[in-house]
């Protein structure tokens, strides 16, 4: 549909953009928001550098682990060491605000829109920023759930007061083996609720949300709607980027509106309907 020249927006100044971001945010019927891990980098969730070595040095040192990613696919040898990593990775991308208050300056900017969100991060930071969940879908899982790794039955578990017992009384990068979940159902060890691969369960809560989802676009997909698409890459466009330009491009009323460090794009078809911003999220959402 959209041709492969991508037009990047540099010929307004940044300030010029926020300005119609503001503007588009003020006179739109609605605001569907888009975010990917770039808004969670910005708010302070870094998975390397610093932040890595403070909470993971020892599995660093011990593993030769370079980032909480990568850490995440390491072949540990035993299920004690292999939920030391996960709760401790976890509790610290689920349990905790982020260091930066970049989720609450986005709310205070669409709180009194009808707005809705769709998001690829699991960190659960929307609520936590007093979002609605009701206006939420999180549609690649949640830290914040267990599953059956089977699966066996389609069913997600909270994991909140296992996941502390299991950061506050791990020791040598080890867990308790009472502490190690397994499937209420089956027996069968659990994991984490996030879409890896097939096994991914898409709970009752998840299908309510993704209809909720669903609604929200009929229901104002002829009105002037502002899509909104924070901290996107191009690891998973078709889940939230390339959605985002199909709508606008049917929609003569829409705006679509991209910030990004890097990557702030829109195909030409839609050009003059965008509103791209090359910047950190945390500085450009910060009230000035």
């Amino acid at each position: 549909m959209f041709s492969k020249i991508w037009t990047k927006k540099s010929m307004s100044s940044c300030s010029d953009n926020i300005e119609r971001l503001k503007e588009a945010i003020a006179n739109a019927d609605a605001v569907v928001i888009g975010a990917g891990s770039g808004l969670s980098a910005s708010a302070g969730f870094t998975y390397s550098g610093e932040r890595f070595q403070k909470l993971f040095g020892d599995f660093a040192e011990k593993y030769s682990i370079t980032d909480m990613y990568a850490g995440g696919f390491y072949p540990f040898d035993t299920p004690q060491e292999y939920w030391a990593w996960w709760s401790r990775h976890i509790y610290y991308n689920r349990y905790i605000d982020a260091p930066k208050p970049v989720y609450q300056n986005l709310f205070k900017m669409i709180k009194d829109k009808d707005y809705f969100v769709l998001t690829t991060n699991v960190d659960h930071q929307f609520q936590r920023a007093g979002f609605d969940k009701k206006r939420l879908f999180y549609t690649q899982g949640d830290y914040g759930l267990f599953q059956c790794s089977e699966p066996c039955h389609p069913k997600t578990y909270d994991n909140e007061e296992v996941v502390k017992d299991m950061v506050k009384q791990q020791e040598d990068m080890k867990i308790s083996t009472s502490l190690i979940p397994h499937c209420p159902v089956c027996g069968k060890p659990m994991t984490v609720n996030l879409r890896a691969d097939s096994t991914f369960v898409e709970d009752e809560g998840w299908h309510i949300a993704a209809e909720r989802y669903a609604q929200f676009l009929r229901r104002h997909e002829n009105c002037k709607v502002l899509y909104l698409e924070l901290g996107v890459g191009a690891n998973t466009p078709g889940i939230i980027k390339y959605p985002f330009w199909r709508m606008t491009a049917q929609n003569d009323k829409a705006i679509y509106a991209c910030i990004n460090l890097g990557e702030a794009v829109a195909p030409q078809e839609i050009e003059k309907r965008s509103i791209c911003i090359d910047g950190d999220i945390d500085y450009l959402l910060t009230p000035q």
